[in-house]
């Protein structure tokens, strides 16, 4: 049973019944600041107030682009207490890319009706024509002048059916469209997570994330879920992650952490990273939890983590947790049990591609690998449906559909979205997977599916195969079909910092056709930070895709044999925080 009701009620409430947990922020010297949810109390009614006092009321909305964590929880908690919708933006993080970058968020900006902007300081120059783009937008503040305020600030009722907050998807397939987060929702998913699928301890537990607080892995998972609870929380920057990223694992260790998160790529990174000496001095036998979620997850990588790390820091096998989850769900909708290791299941590669359906191989024959999301978290259900919303047995793939109390209302100010992704009760995420043994596996994209002579192709398994030849960087390809003259063709763009990549393109291909017997028209080489990604650092596969068809796919284009388009793209859409992590993860 939730102890709150709404997220409001628990930043006001939740000291009294743990005194001495909190938050818990670095800054990029690693400087501690502690702050005990009563403080926090206090602090959030301070910037609430001032915010009030900017003429901003219940259901107003008010646009977030702060990069620091103690200054964006802070805000986005008051924002909440008061009932305006703080709608959290991404940092611009470099000096290139701003006029896609500005549009972007102006489209955001004007599509919620925002009035209010508030930034870090240090953005305000940047982001003063906002101003003039968005016909609703009064005002830019900086986020140092709600530190203060003379009056108090008057709590309006809030209920668990309003909302607490708009979060905008990455849009890795479509335009982003801002996420209708209600208190209902958000209560129901934090208290499924931490006290039904994770059963943590939050009076004595701590969790840890470095995650970037614009995206919900990081704002509900480490934000709302431990102050709707009562767990300590302790946020590293992001950035100071991408500066030295043993700072996740050295803070995991000092604070005795139970709990941490990230993506794939991030445990690549550490296992490859860990020098002798940190490992020599990391005790990771505290940890219960390490989930991976947020983009396909390899099971290759999850093993090669456990074994470093088990065998020099104490962490249990049973640590990793793989999770499937997406906004219009709140957070997470499936995780793997702790108490036992992750694990996969084994199919024949042929017949899933071409019937759908999950049989385990015979001896000798092409296999697959599935890695389990675990079974759904308590209270909510979930089924797979073909093109005609018919509802599939067991073990064959289709769209997976989502139910249960964690389902957001819809899309903020968009009927048609909404109506399509929401029907009879259900959501409909757009992905495709089989539900096999009460276990949720995630295989793709619908609008992602390459279809070649009557054969389901997965782009995911054409970019994992293809990241597996030396040069390749993983993580940075995307594979896609383009029209050809009698059927679809299969192209694959990848980036390299090798030079011959004429012969890189070759092996590409060879080691494709080799391993999954497809036939791959082109091969594109690119620059590092030459494919297009989301706000998020998720590969854009649909832009790939038409930039290729136009011409205007990165730069320093050398291809295989195959017909393409010329390289002319001439800028690139801003990195964010978390792109720019992903990248900082591939050496190669």
């Amino acid at each position: 049973m939730p102890l709150f009701t709404t997220v409001a009620e628990a930043i006001s409430k939740v000291g009294n019944t743990f005194p001495e947990n909190g938050y818990v922020f670095q800054d990029l010297k690693g400087n501690e600041t502690r702050y005990t949810f009563a403080e926090i109390d206090s602090h959030t009614a301070t910037r609430a107030a001032a915010i009030q006092a900017l003429g901003l009321r219940k259901g107003s909305r008010a646009g977030l682009v702060i990069i620091e964590p103690e200054d964006f929880v802070l805000t986005f908690l008051a924002c909440i207490r008061v009932g305006v919708l703080p709608v959290p933006l991404y940092p611009p993080m470099s000096f290139t890319g701003l006029d896609a970058y500005a549009e972007r968020t102006a489209k955001i900006l004007t599509g919620c009706g925002a009035s209010l902007l508030i930034a870090s300081g240090k953005l305000q120059n940047i982001l003063w024509n906002q101003v003039d783009r968005v016909p609703s937008l009064q005002r830019l503040v900086k986020v140092d002048e709600l530190h203060k305020c003379e009056t108090s600030p008057v709590y309006p009722e809030i209920t668990p059916e309003d909302l607490a907050f708009l979060q905008y998807t990455s849009g890795s397939t479509s335009a982003p469209k801002g996420v209708m987060v209600s208190h209902a929702s958000l209560i129901a998913n934090c208290d499924a997570i931490v006290h039904g699928a994770m059963k943590m301890d939050p009076a004595n537990d701590v969790a840890v994330s470095w995650l970037p607080l614009y995206h919900d892995m990081g704002l509900i998972g480490f934000c709302i879920a431990t102050v709707t609870t009562g767990m300590t929380s302790v946020f590293i920057p992001t950035l100071r992650f991408i500066q030295r990223p043993s700072v996740w694992m050295d803070t995991i260790h000092r604070h005795r952490a139970a709990a941490s998160f990230a993506p794939n790529f991030a445990y690549a990174l550490i296992t490859r990273r860990a020098r002798p000496k940190d490992l020599e001095k990391w005790d990771l036998s505290c940890l219960n939890i390490l989930g991976c979620g947020a983009e396909p997850i390899q099971a290759d990588t999850m093993r090669a983590f456990l074994e470093k790390f088990h065998e020099h820091c104490g962490l249990s096998r049973n640590t990793i947790i793989p999770a499937y989850g997406m906004a219009e769900a709140t957070l997470a909708m499936a995780m793997d049990p702790t108490d036992k290791e992750f694990s996969t299941n084994i199919v024949d590669a042929g017949t899933f591609q071409n019937d759908g359906i999950a049989v385990a191989p015979i001896e000798g024959k092409v296999y697959a690998e599935h890695v389990s999301c675990g079974p759904l978290l308590p209270g909510h259900t979930m089924k797979t449906v073909d093109d005609n919303g018919n509802r599939l047995p067991e073990g064959v793939e289709g769209e997976l559909c989502f139910g249960g109390p964690s389902v957001t209302p819809g899309y903020f100010r968009n009927v048609e979205a909404t109506k399509k992704a929401f029907r009879d009760g259900w959501l409909h995420t757009g992905d495709l997977g089989y539900i096999k043994d009460d276990e949720v596996y995630v295989t793709g994209r619908i609008k992602d599916l390459i279809i070649l002579n009557g054969r389901n192709v997965h782009p995911q398994s054409v970019e994992w195969e293809a990241a597996e030849v030396d040069g390749v960087r993983k993580g940075n390809v995307v594979a896609f079909a383009v029209p050809g003259r009698n059927s679809e063709q299969l192209v694959v763009a990848l980036e390299s910092r090798l030079n011959d990549r004429e012969a890189l393109a070759k092996a590409v291909k060879t080691h494709i056709q080799k391993e999954m017997s497809l036939v791959i028209q082109d091969v594109v080489c690119l620059k590092p930070g030459s494919l297009p990604k989301t706000s998020s650092g998720k590969l854009q596969r649909h832009q790939s895709r038409q930039q290729y068809i136009d011409g205007a796919l990165g730069t320093g284009v050398v291809r295989g044999t195959g017909k393409g388009g010329r390289a002319t793209l001439a800028k690139h859409v801003a990195q964010s925080i978390w792109t720019r992590a992903k990248a900082a993860a591939n050496v190669i």
